[in-house]
């Protein structure tokens, strides 16, 4: 009973708050373009390649306000920033309505970027941990697993929407959204003030304030590193891999049918962390999942894109992203702790970001220029250098966090 009251009206709330405005959030802001930007195209008689480079200028935008924004978390708290950004997407998709003209179309994509730097999973967490404070790693946990349907009910959604109202109905009720739903929440249904969150409990992934380490110098570089690389294997695969297994050989249902698993393989990857969280060090979760990622890479590149090899493939990139989201929010909170959290997990999440809104163009000139099994191999490349990136993180054992 004493649980479900917090659920309701103690700090706990912002679980259920942010995992409904998550799903919403990235419903919206992230997985429809792949669906709506044909559309746009077609309408305004402009190139696909045109009307993609608006989302790509988003997340360019998200990136460099990425530290600001979860730095104003960290001092007021999500209900302004995060209600004020999702204000700001609505705006946004509303200019996309009436934004007749390329001179007046990219503009309105610097407003979405906006968004997606005070509305998505990096100010989620930071929310979660100004308020939970270093047991904040279930909850983050959980809003990521929450987070992970967020293609299961964006897709279908926007299909439907674009089948009933077109692009513009569908951005219309995108702004709706926003307006009516995420930013209310935000706004007056997370905690107000940071909540007296009970001592954590001692485990492997919770670390005492004398083995806390400063954000800077090569401890942090080699994490900003490997999370950037990792952004750049999942914007480059998730935006080329069904168009290449096709490419292969394989019949379009049979493509769906694995693309289909990669949702589920990262909900329950972090459905898997969420019950062993208090067990497990988020430094060896990030090792092993982008480990896993290696191993995928190779297999498909070694033996080529057979279903049952497709399908592993899936499955095994998408539990490592699970994870590795996870691991994104956690491992920074374990090495530097919850004081200035904000700033830190937004200077991590900038390069990632550029580079996950240079990723699908890059790899699609790789495919053009280079056989799929070599763009495989620089795939595997790749998820070992964020490996060992990974590996040469090993903070300090005794040395005190300075002030």
């Amino acid at each position: 009973m004493q649980k479900l009251r917090d659920l309701v009206f103690g700090p706990g709330r912002a679980v259920l708050v942010l995992s409904l405005t998550e799903i919403l959030a990235w419903g919206i802001l992230i997985y429809p373009p792949v669906l709506t930007m044909p559309h746009v195209a077609a309408d305004h008689g402009w190139s696909l390649a045109f009307c993609m480079a608006g989302f790509s200028i988003g997340l360019i935008v998200s990136g460099i306000l990425s530290p600001t924004a979860c730095g104003l978390i960290d001092r007021h708290g999500g209900n302004i920033v995060m209600s004020l950004g999702a204000f700001a997407g609505a705006i946004g998709f509303i200019g996309l309505v009436f934004a007749d003209q390329k001179a007046t179309y990219l503009p309105c994509w610097l407003l979405i970027g906006a968004a997606m730097s005070s509305t998505l999973y990096d100010p989620a967490f930071t929310s979660l941990t100004r308020i939970f404070g270093t047991s904040a790693r279930r909850q983050i946990t959980f809003v990521t697993f929450a987070g992970g349907f967020a293609s299961t009910v964006g897709w279908p959604a926007t299909h439907l929407l674009l089948e009933y109202f077109g692009w513009r109905g569908t951005f219309i009720a995108f702004a709706a959204v926003l307006t009516l739903v995420v930013a209310p929440l935000n706004a007056f249904a997370l905690p107000r003030v940071v909540a007296a969150a009970p001592p954590p409990v001692v485990s492997s992934s919770a670390a005492p304030v004398d083995l806390l380490v400063r954000p800077e110098g090569k401890l942090f570089l080699f994490l900003a590193a490997a999370f950037a690389i990792h952004a750049f294997l999942l914007s480059g695969v998730t935006s080329n891999l069904l168009a290449m297994l096709q490419g292969d050989g394989l019949d379009a249902a049979t493509v769906v049918t694995i693309g289909a698993m990669f949702g589920p393989a990262q909900v329950a990857a972090r459905l898997t962390d969420f019950v062993f969280s208090n067990r497990t060090h988020p430094l060896w979760i990030a090792r092993g999942a982008i480990g896993l990622m290696a191993i995928a890479f190779t297999v498909l590149a070694l033996v080529g894109s057979t279903f049952p090899v497709a399908a592993f493939f899936a499955i095994a990139f998408g539990a490592a992203n699970g994870v590795m989201t996870i691991a994104r929010g956690a491992l920074p909170l374990v090495l530097f702790g919850p004081v200035g959290y904000g700033r830190v997990i937004g200077r991590i999440a900038r390069p990632a970001l550029f580079v996950q809104a240079l990723a699908p163009f890059v790899v699609a000139s790789a495919l053009e220029r280079l056989t799929d099994r070599a763009v495989l191999e620089l795939g595997m490349i790749g998820a070992l250098l964020a490996l060992g990136c990974f590996l040469a993180i090993r903070p300090p054992r005794t040395a005190a966090r300075p002030a």
